[in-house]
Order: C-alpha cells, then structure tokens, then sequence
C-alpha cells in the first residue's frame, strides 16, 4: 500500500543524499532571488510563530523568517537547523502540532512532492489561527519552467522523478476546497529556463505563463 509515509521516503529519499547538492543551488544564485521577491512582493505581515513545510535546508525560511520547518528528509533539516529554523522530521498530511498554533505556514516548491495535496492543505488550515496566512509558491504545469520540469520528470531527473506539476486553476480549487481564500498573488520567471539573467519585478497576477507564481492565502 503506498501511504503518504511511504510516497514521503521515496520522493525525499534523493533530498536527504544529496541535500549539500540541493542546497548549493541557492548560493549566489539569481533565481533564488527572484523568487524570494516575488513572495515579499505579497507584503504578508511578519509574524510568529511562521511554519515552512517541506523547508529544506533552510534557504526560504531564512529569508521570509519562519521559526519552524518540517521536512521527510533528515539531512536538510540539520542545514535548516544549522540556519536557527527549529525543525522536525515529519509530513505534511499528518502534521505534528495543535490546532489553530501558527500565525503563518509557507508552502514553496513542496505541494508538487505529496502524496495527497488536499489532506497537506488541510492540515494547513487546521494548524492555522483564525485570519492566518498561507503562502503557496509553486511552479505553473502550464508553464516554460513547468514543462522543462516535466520533461526532466519524464527522462528520470533523479530529483523531480516523484514530482506532479499542477496548473494554477487546480491549485486554486485546492485551496478554496479546504476553507482557505486567495487574497493576493505574484507572478514572475518569465525568462526562458537556462536563460535568467536579469533581476525580475513581479507582477500581481496569477500568470499561467509565469515560471513561479506565489500566493497569499488566508484561513476563513
């Protein structure tokens, strides 16, 4: 039976090998700052306690300031926690804290590798306070970047090979689905794959067209 635990092992499994090779993506990198403005682009209040599911080594929540990160793949978390985010190795479809504790939770790049994205949201939208926020970064299927994603997927990339691109109508009917609402969003990415060379300035829309689109979400 393949659980969500299960699916979690093996779509995390190369991120816990490789997780210096992972990480090393962000050093210097333009792409990583480009997409980190387009979620400060949707001016969510700072505010703690701040959750990142899938965090990784740690890259984004260092830079958005979330206090806490959860992740499958252990050796991301000690690189997390080498970056003061207090982590726990868990899954996003059973997450291991109360109900309505967290004032923000940030999905980015992640909704991709679960298992059951609807059951991850929902988990969101209980662990959140009344009027908190979520914020959703992921990678359009419509895309240049989705569909160069895609193909990696196909020909066995070795870090997209559990991955599933959704399309932005799909996201939204997830999150509207579990309670949540959109209350704004940021799009960018629109140099060609292989081809950023220049800084980005977001613009607020969702784009199916865009190679990123960030979202902020908001618990009703």
């Amino acid at each position: 039976m393949n659980t969500p635990a299960s699916h979690w092992r093996k779509s995390s499994s190369v991120f816990h090998e490789r997780a210096d090779e992972y990480d090393s993506w962000f050093e210097d990198s333009l792409l990583f700052d480009i997409e980190a403005a387009t979620i400060r682009a949707l001016a969510v209040p700072a505010s703690s306690p701040a959750l990142e599911i899938g965090v990784g080594p740690g890259r984004f929540a260092r830079e958005l300031g979330s206090d806490f990160g959860i992740d499958p793949a252990m050796a991301p978390l000690h690189l997390a926690a080498s970056r003061d985010i207090k982590v726990c190795q868990a899954i996003g479809e059973s997450l291991p804290f109360p109900s309505n504790c967290f004032t923000r939770v940030s999905i980015l790049f992640t909704l991709c590798f679960v298992q059951n994205p609807a059951q991850v949201l929902g988990e969101c939208h209980r662990i959140l306070k009344k009027d908190g926020h979520l914020i959703l970064g992921f990678v359009p299927a419509t895309s240049l970047w989705g569909k160069a994603l895609l193909k990696k997927k196909e020909t066995g990339h070795p870090f997209y090979e559990h991955a599933h691109f959704f399309s932005v109508k799909k996201c939204e009917d997830l999150i509207r689905n579990v309670g949540f609402s959109i209350i704004n969003s940021s799009s960018s990415l629109y140099q060609k794959p292989g081809e950023v060379s220049t800084m980005e300035t977001p613009c607020f829309k969702r784009d199916k067209k865009a190679g990123f689109i960030a979202l902020d979400v908001q618990k009703i």
